[in-house]
């Protein structure tokens, strides 16, 4: 069996010397080198800005969207986005270990997993698509995938739904992030706070916050808002265009006696609200943007147009206990996770 590199290196097609996430081609033959985990796959959950544009490119036609992402699959060996860049994750069931991680693993063959790396950086192959969901950005496929030494994975629990721990799992960076960035008394304002990740955002916020914070859900649909308001996620509810900057910024002057939010977490999954998220932050403040339709070239050269000084954090997608974080508030939230249950599983 052949040796692999515990980042993944080995699979690098082209171009060579860079890694799996930001390659061109990675090579996606099945057979595993001796560091790698074998996944029988069973449903992908396509990351919200990338399923958002592959719907809008097949104009919302299923077989469409199936075409678009087996050609991505083809073209690439996994599922990146060529547009956005992004990928997802996956659930399925571990089919073959290689012996290198004999003792570095605490998986065996049949344990079900979510991978929790991006399928932007994934070995993939569809063999066919089963189901498109396209309302939850989820694809039940018949295929396999491979994941690195390095390759991160959450064993699925017992408690809940599969497509529900999925959906969680997809987004938990988003939530674990705030659970650390915010403190009590913060102001926070959380874009596309009526979406999956902007709930559970509200909610860790809410917590963080506590009764001297103030938390600021701001959503596009006064259908979606009156969902998160009926579930008191939040302090104070706005509803606006995330790409309007100085309509957004009026709205949070004025719901924060002009004093602007200490924390601005951006979690849409449409492009252009860079500067709504930088001027909805007071200076000093904190810009977190997890949300992968962001331009990093928009926000650092648009602050700097606007003579904000303001901390912007990318969204990284990993940070310790990041899945049981998430997990944890479908255990602890009744309501959000009947809405969660509802909407995504």
């Amino acid at each position: 069996m052949k040796k692999g590199n515990p980042y993944g290196t080995h699979r690098v097609i082209e171009p060579k010397g860079v890694l799996p996430q930001p390659a061109l081609k990675i090579d996606n033959t099945m057979e595993i080198y001796d560091n790698e985990i074998l996944i029988n796959v069973q449903t992908l959950n396509v990351d919200s800005a990338s399923f958002t544009q592959i719907k809008e490119q097949a104009k919302g036609d299923i077989e469409e969207i199936k075409k678009i992402m087996m050609g991505i699959v083809a073209e690439r060996g996994k599922h990146q986005n060529p547009v956005t860049g992004s990928g997802g994750m996956l659930i399925g069931t571990v089919e073959q270990i290689g012996p290198a991680l004999e003792g570095k693993t605490d998986l065996k063959v049949g344990d079900k997993i979510a991978t929790l790396v991006s399928l932007s950086l994934t070995p993939l192959v569809i063999e066919e698509i089963l189901e498109v969901r396209p309302e939850i950005d989820q694809v039940d496929i018949k295929g396999k995938a491979i994941l690195f030494e390095s390759g991160i994975y959450a064993k699925l629990p017992e408690d809940l739904p599969e497509t529900l721990a999925l959906s969680v799992l997809d987004v938990a960076g988003a939530p674990a992030q705030t659970a650390k960035l915010v403190k009590p008394g913060d102001t926070v304002v959380v874009i596309g706070g009526t979406g999956k990740s902007g709930m559970l955002c509200l909610y860790e916020a809410k917590k963080r916050a506590g009764v001297t914070g103030k938390v600021i859900c701001v959503g596009s649909r006064e259908e979606t808002i009156n969902r998160v308001k009926s579930l008191g996620l939040a302090d104070v509810y706005i509803k606006a265009n995330a790409t309007d900057a100085v309509g957004l910024m009026e709205k949070v002057s004025e719901a924060t006696n002009g004093q602007m939010a200490d924390i601005v977490i951006n979690t849409v999954n449409i492009p252009n609200t860079e500067m709504s998220s930088i001027l909805c932050t007071k200076d000093g403040g904190l810009v977190y943007f997890f949300s992968m339709a962001t331009s990093f070239t928009k926000a650092a050269l648009g602050a700097e147009g606007v003579g904000k000084d303001v901390t912007m954090l990318i969204g990284n997608g990993y940070t310790k206990g990041h899945a049981e974080i998430s997990l944890q508030i479908m255990r602890e939230c009744e309501p959000l996770r009947k809405v969660f249950e509802e909407l995504y599983a």
